[in-house]
């Protein structure tokens, strides 16, 4: 009976993509970009190296497979919201903040900031692949809300460019609290009620009075 098992890649050697991109965000986020090696994800996901070579032809573009399919179709989800919500300025920035909070802060993907901060300069053609494909997407996302605001009265006169990226900056410092050991880290368990608290302060310097 036991010359009929298999070894366990080869029990699992049609294991879609979508397993092979799970088991690499948890090692890039567990070890970093420089230290996963494709053999790891494969043992991870159970399967050959060689099968894993059928999906992805290196390491890089693995990783750009994992923000494709993870991080940017969050983006282009909050981009509808943003183009078809009636609400206030209020409500629309509680929302998509939240939401953004919830679906990459709360998640393994929270991790992929602080790996970008640490690696970019080692591996720059990434960092302009995030920069592009993320980073920018999340700025402009972000701008399309205060311009809105502003051609409804709703915010002060500000500087959409600037407080956009002031306004990124503390959703991307909690996401690296998070995944710090002995540094800059808090509980877990207290990062929602910072979120609530800036969603709070960030609201307080933007809205006008009457609106």
């Amino acid at each position: 009976m036991l010359c009929h098992l298999k070894p366990k890649w080869e029990r699992r050697k049609d294991a879609r993509p979508q397993e092979l991109l799970a088991a690499a965000l948890d090692l890039f986020v567990e070890r970093g970009f420089a230290a996963t090696r494709l053999d790891d994800v494969a043992r991870a996901a159970g399967v050959s190296k060689g099968t894993l070579y059928l999906y992805f032809s290196s390491k890089e573009e693995l990783f750009k497979a994992v923000v494709r399919e993870s991080i940017v179709p969050l983006l282009g989800e909050a981009e509808g919201v943003i183009d078809q919500f009636e609400g206030s300025s209020e409500e629309l920035f509680r929302l998509v903040m939240s939401t953004w909070w919830n679906s990459i802060g709360n998640t393994k993907l929270s991790g992929l900031p602080k790996l970008m901060m640490a690696e970019a300069g080692n591996f720059p053609e990434l960092a302009r692949f995030y920069q592009e494909e993320v980073i920018n997407r999340g700025e402009n996302l972000v701008m399309t809300m205060l311009k809105r605001g502003l051609a409804r009265g709703e915010i002060r006169n500000v500087d959409v460019e600037i407080d956009a990226r002031l306004l990124i900056a503390p959703m991307i410092m909690m996401m690296i609290w998070k995944h710090s050991q002995g540094v800059c880290n808090i509980e877990p368990d207290k990062l929602d009620t910072y979120i609530e608290h800036y969603i709070d302060m960030a609201l307080h310097s933007l809205l006008l009075k009457n609106s």
